[in-house]
């Protein structure tokens, strides 16, 4: 009797939908709009909604941003490897739950997808290790003529706006968003306009891994409506056109234009390749300190 009650209750037990947020300043909030719009995977099957992020969204990204750029980027660089590395400890974790949000997404069977969610986890590892190495690469003493020292070393740009790639919504999104924050800056990161589920669980992984609230902040909606004031934003230093068609990406550029910000320009890219240092290298400074050397006085001592 007891086994026909259990029965039962299992057949009449409710569906629980996973209730999909925005990422910012390290909280889950809804959109300022209180909009939200329908995700369907690659068959045309319901699968979420998800919200509708405004212009007022943005401009709170941005202010968690710049919030949380000072300690981010004076962080030290085996520091940042080791939050890198933690988010890939996470994502290991919850490896299932990707496969299959990108087989629906990309239309994947679950092996292809498999092997995109392996090659993700695999990219948070190779850019934490890219945290301590990366001012050897770019930087170094410079010969010069006279009695100095001259010394460039990389320094982070800033807040970054990433539109994650369109089609690619996993792998793509881990390419463009960890090379960002590996070298110190903080990022506002606009997701997949048809796919951004596995953009917005990203923000689950990011809030339990260390890493710090505001460093990586998550809006879904429609990326020309999200990007435009990021774009036009004087409190943003750069951004990457990853995820805009060649219109789109003109009209962000002239936007981008009023305060002088790094545009990285939409290009071919195959995500499955390893990636060389030139998204770490896109935002970075170069500062450059003059030191004189010699002797001063009786003393000796030297500079």
């Amino acid at each position: 009797m007891s086994d026909k009650n259990d029965k039962t209750e299992r057949a009449e037990r409710l569906s629980v939908f996973k209730t999909y947020k925005l990422y910012v300043g390290g909280k889950f909030p809804r959109s300022e709009s209180g909009r939200v719009y329908e995700v369907s995977d690659s068959k045309d099957n319901w699968l979420a909604n998800v919200p509708l992020s405004s212009r007022k969204d943005a401009r709170d990204a941005v202010v968690a941003a710049r919030k949380a750029f000072g300690a981010w980027s004076g962080a030290t660089a085996y520091n940042r490897g080791q939050i890198l590395y933690r988010i890939a400890e996470m994502l290991e974790g919850r490896r299932e739950q990707y496969v299959r949000e990108v087989a629906d997404a990309e239309g994947l069977s679950k092996s292809k997808a498999a092997a995109q969610v392996d090659a993700a986890i695999d990219r948070w590892v190779w850019y934490a290790g890219w945290t301590d190495k990366i001012a050897q690469v770019v930087g170094g003493g410079n010969p010069v003529a006279g009695p100095f020292f001259n010394l460039s070393s990389p320094e982070p740009t800033g807040v970054v706006a990433v539109l994650a790639p369109q089609e690619s919504s996993f792998l793509g999104l881990v390419s463009v968003l960890a090379p960002v924050i590996a070298t110190g800056n903080t990022a506002i990161v606009v997701a997949s306009e048809k796919s951004p589920l596995p953009a917005l669980s990203l923000g689950e992984v990011l809030a339990t891994s260390d890493l710090p609230g505001g460093v990586v902040n998550v809006l879904s909606g429609r990326t020309a409506e999200i990007a435009k004031p990021l774009a036009a934003h004087q409190d943003v230093n750069a951004i990457d056109l990853a995820g805009a068609d060649d219109v789109l990406a003109k009209e962000l550029e002239i936007a981008a234009a009023d305060n002088l910000k790094r545009v990285l320009r939409p290009q071919p890219v195959d995500y499955t390749e390893t990636p060389g240092i030139d998204r770490m290298t896109a935002f970075l400074e170069t500062k450059t300190v003059w030191h004189p050397t010699g002797s001063l006085g009786a003393s000796g001592s030297s500079y």
